[in-house]
């Protein structure tokens, strides 16, 4: 079997499923009474993740290593990783919308690492010396994954945002993400631009207080979206900053195997810590401070940006360790 060959119809494969895929999300959006094309989608997005899954194995068997060496190999990693857990949330939520947001990002990954890489970056070759050793399937895969469960719970985040307009609504879901509802006692209306807050314990107390953020009406279905949305964003970044943090860890202890130091500050590490910091603070928002909706959305949208700049953006614009060298 030509293994070389076979990665390359696989890596075309990929793309013009996802492309179709995204188109099917896109028009069943538009077109709600289509209800075949989002299963459609979802079948899309099936057969994308085994072909992928399928490239890399026929890489590791060509390379004879786990096939994260290289940028074209992480970035089919990446792909197949963002097809898995859109998968998971996608069953979660029981919601189309995810694919929405999640297939472009994938089917974008795809047509870079295929159509834009030079031809010498998509090629297998031997590892180099710093790389022949078991760490590089523990700490690449690990942190590769990571990425994939942040980058989907982050496109979940902006898709809530886009549905309520960027605005604060009372959603009923635990900020825990426990799937409970909170019991809501106070009614806020809106008057001569002050609000006055009931409260439903007592029955009779009015309380006047100052004016209040600008608050949407949604539809209930609508309402029931953006709470799930809002719940599984919370539970996907919850799934990948442990991985995220065992990532780092296990890269500490690769780095001290391999450079004498678990820490350099190299610009790789650095923007890895930014990452962690970031969404260490979305989740200690959400659980500690409570914070639903807008708030940890923005700082969920903000994470996706921190997180390619951590993976490609210091890759090939910086001079590092963790370099690919592609522009410098």
């Amino acid at each position: 079997m030509d293994l070389v060959n076979l990665q390359n119809t696989l890596d075309n494969i990929s793309f013009a499923v996802l492309f179709l895929t995204m188109l099917c999300y896109w028009v069943g959006v538009a077109f709600p009474n289509l209800s075949i094309l989002p299963k459609i989608g979802t079948t899309g997005m099936i057969i994308a993740n085994f072909a992928i899954a399928t490239l890399l194995i026929a890489r590791w068997i060509e390379g004879g290593y786990f096939p994260l060496s290289n940028l074209y190999e992480s970035l089919f990693f990446l792909t197949w990783g963002i097809t898995a857990v859109h998968l998971i949330a996608e069953n979660m939520s029981s919601s189309r919308l995810v694919g929405v947001v999640t297939s472009p990002v994938a089917m974008g990954i795809t047509a870079f690492a295929a159509l834009s890489l030079p031809s010498e970056m998509q090629h297998s070759e031997p590892l180099v010396p710093a790389l022949k050793s078991n760490w590089l399937m523990m700490h690449v895969s690990v942190m590769m994954f990571s990425y994939s469960a942040l980058m989907v719970g982050s496109l979940i985040a902006i898709a809530f945002l886009i549905l309520t307009q960027g605005k604060e609504i009372q959603l009923r879901g635990s900020s825990v993400g426990t799937g409970a509802y909170r019991n809501v006692k106070k009614l806020t209306l809106n008057y001569n631009s002050e609000s006055v807050n009931v409260d439903n314990s007592s029955g009779n107390t009015a309380v006047l207080t100052q004016p209040i953020t600008e608050v949407i009406s949604l539809s209930p279905e609508r309402l029931s979206l953006v709470d799930t949305l809002d719940n599984i964003s919370y539970r996907i970044i919850g799934l990948g900053f442990p991985l995220l943090t065992i990532g780092i860890i296990s890269g500490g202890v690769w780095a001290n195997e391999a450079w004498g130091s678990y820490w350099s500050w190299d610009p790789k590490e650095t923007w890895a810590l930014i990452t962690w910091l970031v969404f260490a603070a979305y989740l200690h928002a959400r659980i500690t401070k409570g914070w639903q909706g807008k708030k940890p959305a923005i700082l969920a949208a903000s994470g996706f940006v921190v997180v390619w700049v951590c993976y490609l953006g210091v890759n090939l614009l910086g001079k590092g360790l963790h370099s690919y060298g592609w522009f410098f």
